[in-house]
């Protein structure tokens, strides 16, 4: 099994020059810098670098699908920042969010200038037709689609302590798989796959999209305080609906967690008293569960590809997805 780190690490070289080339070229200087930020601030580039492992993956050059990979990049980033300013987070990947250091007007024109520049820099990509260029920039904006959908619905859940599964995982796969789904298949158009192979590729992007934000609602319970970088049970602390509270407010007679839920000011024991009500209730393992099916399902469908590292590495990244403590 390849160090899945290591090998992220080992694309996001390419991947960071190209955004910052890219963007270089905006003006004025803050709200360049402002547009950089986050890029310089460091990140696991998982979703680019799927994209340029794809393209390998189905036998194609990753040269040609470095500017696609840089776009989705730019896309996260943008959907990251504008999350910031609606949730008035102060912090990102370790510093200052944009929103903090230039203010919302900035941070919110940087969002819209990386947003746009996502499609300008796949329409300049060379070497591929423009059928692959077309169904890239296709695939992209579907994804941001599919993104403020998945936001809207996740804030319209804030009121609600009646989220079916079934509306959850919606809101899951728009707000946060989508966009991995369009790295993967636009890796597999850059890389020149036959449709058979790229519908295949989304459905990979997919799944581990799902098991990724569901293991980080496992995470928030079952991770600890130092590793995780933040207070355990914070979801409980802010009455979020996440498919562990869900499945407790099903399972729970006493009413007793969804008082908790309700409530905006907890104190730790109150949290800890929730987290006890799901553990026994079996709603913390059954959200590891759901994540390792997605995860099992994700490496099945690769078996569509050919073998080679990049297969082996596209099933390392899912199983990383479900193994990381952060």
């Amino acid at each position: 099994m390849s160090d899945v780190k290591e090998v992220l690490g080992s694309y996001s070289t390419d991947i960071t020059k190209t955004i910052e080339e890219e963007l270089s070229t905006i003006t004025p200087d803050n709200l360049e810098e402002a547009s950089v930020y986050l890029t310089r601030a460091g990140g696991k580039m998982l979703r680019p670098a799927l994209t340029l492992i794809t393209a390998e993956a189905v036998g194609g050059d990753k040269k040609f699908a470095l500017k696609s990979a840089a776009a989705i990049e730019l896309i996260h980033t943008f959907s990251l920042i504008h999350d910031d300013i609606m949730d008035q987070d102060d912090m990102r990947r370790g510093m200052p969010s944009v929103h903090k250091v230039w203010g919302d007007d900035v941070a919110i024109l940087a969002g819209d200038t990386l947003f746009s520049k996502a499609f300008e820099i796949i329409v300049g990509t060379e070497g591929t037709s423009s059928n692959q260029n077309n169904k890239s920039l296709a695939t992209v904006a579907d994804a941001c689609v599919k993104i403020c959908e998945g936001q809207a619905l996740d804030m319209s859940f804030e009121e609600r302590f009646d989220v079916t599964e079934e509306e959850y995982m919606e809101m899951i796969f728009k707000k946060t798989g989508a966009l991995i789904a369009a790295a993967t298949k636009v890796g597999a158009v850059m890389g020149g796959a036959s449709q058979e192979v790229i519908d295949t590729m989304y459905e990979y992007g997919r799944l581990i999209g799902l098991a990724f934000q569901i293991q980080d609602d496992y995470l928030d319970l079952a991770s600890d305080e130092e590793t995780l970088g933040k207070p355990i049970g914070s979801d409980i602390g802010k009455g979020k609906m996440t498919i562990i509270a869900i499945k407790g407010l099903v399972a729970d007679d006493s009413g007793k967690l969804l008082e908790i839920l309700k409530n905006e000011n907890n104190s730790q024991d109150e949290i800890d008293e929730a987290i006890e009500i799901l553990t026994n209730c079996g709603a913390i393992e059954y959200a590891r569960n759901l994540a390792h099916e997605s995860v099992v399902k994700a490496k099945e469908v690769l078996e569509i590809l050919p073998d080679s590292s990049s297969k082996q590495v596209l099933a390392d990244i899912a199983d990383f997805v479900l193994e990381r403590s952060a």
